[in-house]
């Protein structure tokens, strides 16, 4: 049995830097998405394998919208039964 999913995203960048220019990456290079800044994220779905991920990022850039923006996709990698965030949070 794979014990990897991969869940694949798909971001309408809005969000500036501080040029004034669309953000698609971080200082690093990292993909960055900021829902606050008016990013749009959207789940595309969840996939047994990157290439099955990777499958659907072919046909999704030929439908409206995904076509506009074919550079944002995101695909995240995680085990599964393996907990992701475990330090709590607080509230500001």
């Amino acid at each position: 049995m794979n014990d990897r999913v991969f869940l694949l995203w798909h971001v309408h960048h809005v969000a500036e830097d501080e040029s004034g220019a669309v953000r698609h990456f971080g200082p690093a290079g990292e993909f960055s998405a900021d829902e606050e800044e008016g990013d749009d994220v959207k789940m595309l779905g969840v996939y047994s394998s990157r290439e099955n991920a990777m499958a659907w990022i072919d046909r999704a850039k030929e439908l409206p919208g995904f076509r506009d923006d074919p550079e944002c996709f995101h695909i995240d990698e995680y085990t599964l039964d393996e907990d992701q965030w475990t330090t709590g949070f607080t509230t500001v």
